[in-house]
């Protein structure tokens, strides 16, 4: 629920307006009463003497939200008054509360006597607003941390199901009295790949969830040294899948400032994914390095279904599976971030039926 301090007093300008307003009509209103709803004339401002009155509106998911509470010393449905328009909002108070009503035309005399007041009121409109706006911002942000949370919830929960179950059957398969040693040596194989199946699928989230903002290790090496051994181990790994990894050029020696451990990560999975996209036996994938004036521009391209066009941008989005069946949905926003971590960029390139071109930049120089 919301506290008075939801909404900072009015300090000076509380005053001198609960002051002007002494003149005016008391009111008290019992817990829970309506003082005025929106919709309704904007008649008068209200002065709280004691209790406190809690300002509501209907937002876009059609709740009434809390706006506000305010307390003795403060106002409320000025706005309303001022620029002749109905009430913009529900005022109730939240205990018994004793105000002190002020009429538009005693408000509006006031005003014409006093411009000062007038100023004052602007700079508190003001206030107001930016209190809210950051109340809402704030809001918006805890909403989208639950969000993703949540996202993340689900992720686990689906994606770790199936390794899991497949697991659980080896394991039972080897466990049986029966079992042959073929069975019980291919159960153990199952289990291996299981796991290293859910170990890569944890490393993704723990590398989507590493903070933004901390200082980045990078080092400066020979990249021909870093790549040459990287495109042989990959080679390796994709053999089995009938898949082919291609250099149709010499990575060039060229020094660059680079996280190793991490960069092998991004290869990895712009490669796993591209190997993933292609089913069926006699896929390729494409290794190119260009050197720009400031940059060394790395393609990896394959000769799968392609990219269509309208999702090429969102596919560095986190959660952004577009049909692939297993993983966590966050490859590719990953790759993103190391990119970046590393002063480069990453983009896709392509068109349907023509295969995929993922390609990344890394600054020279180190």
């Amino acid at each position: 629920m919301s506290k008075p301090s939801d909404l900072p007093p009015a300090g000076h300008l509380g005053t001198e307006i609960a002051a002007l307003a002494a003149s005016g009509e008391r009111k008290s209103f019992k817990a829970g009463a309506v003082i005025f709803a929106a919709g309704a004339p904007g008649d008068g401002f209200y002065v709280v003497q004691s209790g406190a009155v809690r300002l509501t509106a209907v937002v876009g998911d059609n709740q009434p939200r809390v706006l506000a509470t305010v307390g003795p010393g403060d106002f409320f449905g000025e706005m309303a008054v001022l620029d002749d328009a109905p009430r913009s909002a529900n005022a109730e108070a939240e205990k018994d509360t004793v105000t002190l009503f002020l009429g538009r035309d005693a408000l509006l005399r006031l005003l014409d006597a006093r411009p000062r007041l007038a100023l004052d009121l602007i700079r508190e409109f003001s206030r107001r607003m930016r209190a809210l706006n950051q109340k809402y911002v704030d809001e918006i942000l805890q909403a989208e941390r639950l969000a993703v949370v949540g996202r993340f919830a689900g992720t686990i929960v689906h994606d770790f199901k199936n390794p899991l179950a497949v697991i659980g059957l080896a394991a039972e398969l080897a466990g049986m009295a029966d079992s042959t040693t073929p069975q019980r040596a291919k159960a153990e194989q199952t289990i291996s790949r299981q796991i290293k199946r859910i170990t890569a699928m944890l490393q993704e989230l723990i590398e989507f969830t590493r903070p933004s903002g901390q200082k980045k290790l990078l080092h400066s090496v020979n990249f021909a040294e870093f790549m040459t051994p990287l495109a042989d181990e990959i080679a390796t790994e994709i053999a089995p899948r009938q898949v082919k990894l291609l250099l149709p050029a010499a990575p060039p020696a060229l020094s660059v400032k680079i996280d190793a451990q991490r960069l092998s990560r991004l290869f990895y999975n712009l490669v796993n994914n591209a190997v993933d996209a292609m089913a069926g036996a006699g896929g390729k994938i494409t290794l190119r390095f260009v050197a720009e004036s400031a940059h060394l521009r790395i393609e990896v391209e394959d000769n799968g279904k392609g990219i269509a066009p309208e999702i090429a941008q969102k596919l560095f989005e986190p959660f952004a599976t577009h049909g692939k069946a297993n993983g966590t949905g966050l490859g590719l926003s990953i790759c993103r971030k190391i990119a970046e971590d590393h002063g480069g960029r990453i983009w896709a390139e392509g068109k349907r039926g023509r295969g995929a071109l993922f390609c990344f930049t890394l600054p020279l120089g180190g």
